[in-house]
């Protein structure tokens, strides 16, 4: 019996999820384009937004290698430890924008769900890696609980952006449109 059998509906699953969920963020990201950005936007969804659509692809990814026909998990260990080591770089590469740029004050939420928790989901790859050669069967679970905490972190981001985008922005916008009419409005009564 090949080490990650038994695993298949659990990535099925998993990786339909991530799947799914990459194309929505296209179908969102695509829904707001037509609105009018605001200065700094670029920057901060290269903070907020990207790194979603990069936990699912990563969930996805870690899907198909935990559904090949390894004999071993010899192979499929290497690519969870490259995957992990590359997502922690990754998450110092997020938690760098975060900092710099300037559309929005990121909040102790957006660094546990951004930073802190992908990391951690990262760096649990990244040691199931290791442990397994001699312990497999431990390591499966740390890689689907990596995956499904990345799973959860896209979700919970993606529903932060787009609620932030609805009624955050909105608001702001009818504001700005508020003081347009009202500006306007002062100047015709003159």
């Amino acid at each position: 019996m090949a080490p990650l059998d038994g695993w298949e509906n659990f990535y099925v699953i998993v990786g339909s999820s991530a799947g799914a969920l990459i194309g929505l963020q296209f179908v969102v990201i695509t829904l707001i384009a037509g609105r009018p950005a605001r200065e700094g936007e670029a920057q901060a969804g290269e903070a907020f937004a990207t790194p979603s659509v990069v936990h699912f692809g990563v969930v996805l990814l870690l899907s198909a290698v935990n559904s090949a026909p390894w004999g071993e998990a010899g192979g499929a260990s290497f690519l969870w430890g490259l995957v992990g080591f590359c997502g922690i770089a990754y998450v110092v590469v997020v938690a760098r924008r975060m900092k710099t740029q300037d559309a929005y004050r990121p909040v102790y939420e957006d660094w546990l769900f951004h930073t802190l928790l992908p990391f951690a989901a990262y760096a649990v790859l990244a040691a199931a890696a290791f442990m397994a050669p001699p312990y497999t069967g431990p390591a499966l679970f740390l890689v689907a609980a990596a995956a499904l905490l990345l799973l959860f972190v896209g979700i919970h981001n993606a529903w932060d952006s787009a609620t932030h985008l609805i009624f955050v922005e909105k608001q702001r916008r009818l504001e700005a449109e508020g003081e347009s009419a009202g500006e306007a409005e002062s100047r015709e009564t003159k």
